[in-house]
């Protein structure tokens, strides 16, 4: 294992002792399942998981920098349906091409790529032995005039599994006005995922313009988020990707005035979680059935500050017990080499044994 200590501190900045030293006063780390090379056999394998789900989670845990630690490093690139072509890789137009695509993620070690059906079917011969390959299935398309939030099937699951897939990605807008579609929707294309031995992943995303309220955004709020991992998991999520939250609060905004809004209980902001970024991330990864299902966080957009921004969501996610990160735009929206060491920074706080779980 690597000791990475001085690299940490420079990209952490201010933070680095807060992060990497806090010890979260609150849920307990002895309530989790943790990431560890048992991990399958420990928690996937008592599971309803047939011997070919189980055999494809061991080839996307078993792939890359961090095969056989526990942890995940995916590399997700789906904004050129989600977001559009140009506005995604003008940055860097190689990337229109889908196999400088799989290569970023080859090169930068990471346990599996996480794309379109056209992207991989364009390039699966190629590369659906050398790599794993999570087909999104669904996606949000912004060409619709107005715009508007709702997630789409692209194809059908056995389309994923004849190009050699190990695992169907999709989104679910938990929260919305069609959230029980797609409820419905992804609930059955992962159980024909499962039967035809292909694990599962979902982007456990919340989206209503209601949540926007009192100048704050809760959709980042970990009471909401959090909800949103209980319901993946309960559709049978192997794993979960959230973005980090940054709040609390979300049901209490919603339930002030004359609204009523869900259920709560005071004691999920005064006994569950504090304000610490630790302990929000930690409230996630017990909503993911206490880590049973693996939480992997969003690398979020790319700005100035990418490689802090990175360390610092990696270092938060594994002290809070999650499996890893899933990065996309930090890493293809800059020239393939920095791509490629940024992924490694991730993988290196995995690798790292001075970042604990706090």
């Amino acid at each position: 294992m690597k000791n990475i200590t001085e690299g940490l501190l420079s990209y952490l900045g201010h933070d680095a002792e807060d992060l990497l030293t806090y010890k979260s006063e609150y849920v307990s780390k002895d309530l989790l399942h943790l990431p560890s090379p048992t991990f399958i056999d420990e928690v996937y394998g008592i599971t309803d998981r047939n011997p070919q789900v189980l055999r494809s989670l061991g080839q996307l845990f078993g792939h890359g920098r961090l095969g056989g630690t526990g942890y995940l490093s995916i590399l997700p690139i789906d904004q050129g349906i989600e977001h559009s072509a140009g506005a995604s890789f003008a940055a860097n137009p190689l990337y229109f091409d889908p196999e400088n695509i799989v290569r970023l993620a080859m090169e930068g070690g990471c346990n599996a790529v996480a794309t379109t059906y056209g992207v991989l079917g364009a390039v699966s011969r190629k590369f659906a032995h050398k790599i794993p390959l999570i087909v999104k299935i669904n996606h949000n398309e912004l060409l619709t005039y107005p715009n508007r939030s709702d997630q789409i099937m692209y194809g059908t699951v056995r389309e994923a599994w004849n190009l050699g897939a190990v695992a169907v990605g999709a989104t679910i807008y938990f929260g919305s006005a069609e959230s029980g579609r797609q409820i419905v929707e992804i609930a059955q294309a992962f159980d024909e995922a499962h039967r035809l031995g292909m694990a599962t992943v979902l982007w456990c995303y919340i989206r209503n313009d209601a949540f926007k309220t009192g100048g704050k955004d809760y959709h980042l709020a970990v009471d909401l988020t959090g909800q949103a991992n209980h319901l993946g998991v309960t559709i049978q999520a192997d794993i979960i990707k959230q973005k980090l939250p940054e709040l609390n609060g979300g049901y209490q905004a919603l339930n002030m005035g004359n609204s009523s809004y869900g259920k709560l209980d005071p004691r999920m902001y005064t006994e569950l979680s504090s304000d610490h970024p630790i302990d929000l991330c930690r409230y996630q990864v017990l909503n993911c059935f206490a880590g049973r299902a693996g939480l992997i966080n969003s690398g979020g957009a790319s700005g100035e500050h990418d490689f802090q921004d990175a360390v610092r969501t990696a270092v938060i996610n594994k002290r809070a017990g999650g499996t890893g990160l899933i990065s996309g735009r930090k890493a293809f929206q800059r020239p393939m080499n920095e791509g490629v060491q940024l992924l490694h920074m991730i993988q290196d706080v995995y690798l790292s044994d001075e970042v604990t779980v706090a």
